[in-house]
C-alpha cells in the first residue's frame, strides 16, 4: 500500500512543484505532525486519509485531481477547536499557499490549492467548480456513514469541543447542521450525490432531533 507521504509527494509532482523528493517527503512528515496534535479526535490523519481516498476513487470528476489532493491534505492543516468563525480555514488556506510556494508548485496552482482549501468553511460550491465540489463532497463523506460509524463521529467532535459547555455545543452543532440541510445538496456532483445524499441526509436529522 502506498504510504501517505508517498501519496502527497505524487500529488505535489502532479501539481508542478520542483522540489526534490527528500523536501516533498520532509513536508509531509511535517504535516503528519499536524493532523496528529491532540486537540484532534476527528480531524485527524484517518480524516485526512478518508478523504484522500474519496478523492482518489472519483477523481475522474475533477479536471485537477492532483490540486484536490493537495486542497485535502491542507485543508484541516491549521485546526483549534477553539478558534472563531472561518479562521481555521482561512488560516489553513494561508498556510497551503505558503508551504506549497516553499516546494516550487506554481503561484497560480498553490493559490488554487488555497482556494479550495477556503471552500471547506462552508460547504458552497457551483457547478462551474469541479474541483471545489470533489473536496467538499469527500470532506462531508461522514456524513453518509452507517450509523454506528456516524454515531462515532458526532461523539469525536463532541470530544474536540469538550472546552464548550453541554447546551452551547448542542446550539451551536445544531447551527451548523441546520447550515449542512440548508444546502442545495449535501454532495454536489451527481455520480457522490446518488449514493450518499439521502443516507447523510437521515444522519443530519437524527443528529438533530438528538440534540433538541
Amino acid at each position: 500500500m502506498t504510504s501517505l507521504p508517498e501519496r502527497f509527494r505524487a500529488a505535489a509532482r502532479g501539481a508542478g512543484a520542483t522540489a526534490s523528493d527528500a523536501d516533498l517527503d520532509a513536508a509531509a512528515t511535517y504535516l503528519l505532525t499536524r493532523w496528529t496534535e491532540p486537540q484532534r479526535h476527528y480531524h485527524d490523519v484517518a480524516h485526512l486519509s478518508a478523504v484522500l481516498t474519496v478523492v482518489d476513487q472519483w477523481a475522474d470528476l475533477a479536471p485537477n485531481p492532483d490540486r484536490v489532493r493537495l486542497a485535502a491534505w491542507m485543508h484541516d492543516a491549521v485546526y483549534d477547536p477553539r478558534a472563531l468563525g472561518d479562521a481555521n480555514e482561512r488560516d489553513s488556506a494561508e498556510f497551503a499557499a505558503g508551504l506549497l510556494a516553499t516546494l516550487g508548485v506554481p503561484e497560480s496552482v498553490a493559490a488554487d490549492v488555497a482556494r479550495l482549501v477556503g471552500l471547506t468553511a462552508g460547504h458552497a460550491t457551483d457547478e462551474t467548480d469541479p474541483d471545489g465540489e470533489l473536496l467538499c463532497d469527500a470532506d462531508l463523506a461522514i456524513l453518509a456513514a452507517d450509523a454506528e460509524r456516524y454515531a462515532t463521529y458526532a461523539a469525536a467532535i463532541r470530544r474536540e469541543y469538550a472546552h464548550v459547555p453541554d447546551a452551547d455545543f448542542r446550539a451551536g452543532r445544531s447551527r451548523v447542521l441546520h447550515e449542512l440541510l440548508r444546502l442545495p445538496s449535501i454532495y454536489r456532483h451527481a455520480p457522490i450525490r446518488a449514493q450518499w445524499e439521502s443516507r447523510a441526509q437521515a444522519n443530519l436529522t437524527n443528529e438533530l432531533e438528538a440534540l433538541a
